[in-house]
């Protein structure tokens, strides 16, 4: 039988003292949060058994008294996790449902619980321990992404394909070369990660409704208690605060940029005209109507729903632009994209993990595309340069009309003739033409952070170390 946590039918039990009658059934639907609020269950239990704690070494409330505060909200917790707990609009919030329901079990005492504290510090804690559990889920799922490219780039880490600029192919690069960017973006995302936690880790607790309190609390203890490092240095800051969730969000957009680009090349280099990869039936979909098709949709999805992380992100800053100190009901709306992103984040980073694990690389299309004319042209004008010691600029210019002369018999650099390329540039000798491969172009950027095989490794090896 699922316990419901109960409420007075005229008025609100938590300040029925002033209020007299029940607000409109519009109030009650604008007002309540607890169908998106619910979420914070854990944490707001969790900040309740640190405070009571704490009022009881502090000799404000009576250890018997805080042993009985202590087995109610273990019974609430274990009432919700397994199901037998429910939920109703009549009480607004997750907060209200815990305190009405540890009434029920364990009468008056359940209101010396609140001592020292108000809501608005209760929901600032519950929402710095959401978030800071968020990041931890999410930095965990990033690691696990950049585990798999890791392991995608050091199976491709010579395979070769065209890298590009304009989306016109540029110069040749490794694949491997190409999945580690990703995984150094993704270091990144989880660095920013790591800073937004640091920041947000101060406890709200004992900051009361805005201006502290005048009991002889201890707030030291409750943000340890909760894993905080120390507590808020400011009453009103610490019940007004949202930066910690806007940071969250705006690293979020960040990590979704990431992965949309990631997508959107997946995107490419399974259309027919690249077929540089395939993705199994897993990650795939077909076609209602042509038979033939075989749709990355699961990539399309991870690239559409950057959306929904960016407008969390809008919605968030858009909320808290105008408020003045301290709390106003406003804030109520953090919540909802915080827990949409965090939601969002949970499937697009795996189905990514998912997508990186399944696909198969075709290096022959991809070595096919790396051959169309003229894309080590870059490296012909290197080799001019550090072999005749002639002006990069000059070089640049020697290696456009060879590229011309080249364009305009239909054919590339290395089909011209030694005798064609030194009515150019008589000092050229058929060294060139070892030049002009792409094994030469790729194994010669062997510059730290370059496309070379060897780097690559090098690079795993590093990037191993650094984020695994």
């Amino acid at each position: 039988m699922k316990k419901k946590a109960k409420s007075d039918s005229k008025a609100n039990p938590m300040w029925g003292g002033h209020f007299a009658a029940a607000p409109s059934a519009l109030m009650q639907k604008i007002n309540a949060s607890i169908f998106f609020d619910k979420k914070l269950y854990a944490q707001d239990i969790a900040g309740s058994k640190a405070h009571a704690a704490m009022l009881a070494k502090k000799k404000i409330i009576s250890t018997a008294e805080n042993e009985i505060i202590q087995r109610g909200l273990d019974k609430i917790l274990h009432e919700i996790e397994t199901g037998h707990f429910t939920f109703t609009a009549d009480l607004e919030d997750i907060h209200m449902h815990v305190e009405s329901r540890l009434k029920e079990i364990i009468g008056d005492v359940s209101g010396k619980l609140h001592t020292a504290r108000s809501r608005n510090d209760q929901v600032a804690t519950d929402f710095r321990l959401y978030v800071r559990d968020a990041i931890d889920a999410t930095d965990k799922s990033l690691k696990k992404l950049q585990s798999e490219l890791l392991k995608k780039a050091e199976k491709e880490f010579d395979t070769i394909l065209p890298g590009f600029t304009h989306l016109q192919c540029a110069q040749p690069v490794t694949f491997g070369h190409h999945l580690l960017a990703y995984v150094e973006m993704l270091g990144r995302d989880r660095s920013r990660l790591a800073d937004v936690r640091k920041r947000l880790n101060e406890s709200p607790l004992g900051a009361a409704a805005l201006a502290g309190t005048s009991y002889p609390i201890d707030r030291e203890q409750t943000a340890l208690a909760l894993g905080f490092d120390r507590p808020m240095s400011n009453s009103l800051d610490a019940v007004s605060d949202r930066d910690f969730a806007i940071e969250f969000l705006a690293a979020a957009s960040l990590i979704a940029v990431h992965l949309s680009r990631l997508a959107e090349e997946i995107v490419v280099w399974m259309s027919q005209p690249f077929g540089f990869i395939t993705l199994s039936d897993a990650f795939t979909s077909g076609s209602s109507i042509m038979p033939q098709k075989r749709n990355p949709d699961a990539a399309e999805l991870v690239r559409a729903k950057t959306g929904r992380v960016f407008g969390s992100l809008t919605t968030l800053l858009t909320v808290m632009k105008g408020l003045p100190l301290a709390y106003s009901k406003d804030m109520q709306e953090d919540k909802e994209p915080v827990f949409d992103c965090v939601e969002t984040l949970e499937i697009i980073i795996p189905a990514m993990s998912g997508m990186i694990a399944d696909l198969k690389v075709n290096a022959g299309a991809m070595r096919k595309a790396a051959e169309l004319p003229f894309i080590t042209a870059t490296d012909l004008a290197d080799w001019l340069a550090q072999t005749f010691k002639i002006p990069f600029r000059q070089c640049h210019h020697i290696t456009g009309k060879l590229v011309k002369k080249a364009e305009e018999k239909k054919c590339d650099l290395k089909d011209l003739s030694l005798k064609e390329m030194q009515s150019v540039e008589p000092k050229i000798t058929d060294e060139v033409y070892s030049v002009l491969t792409l094994e030469y172009s790729v194994n010669s950027r062997k510059s730290y952070g370059g496309t070379a095989p060897a780097n690559v490794k090098k690079m795993i090896a590093k990037a191993k170390r650094m984020y695994l």
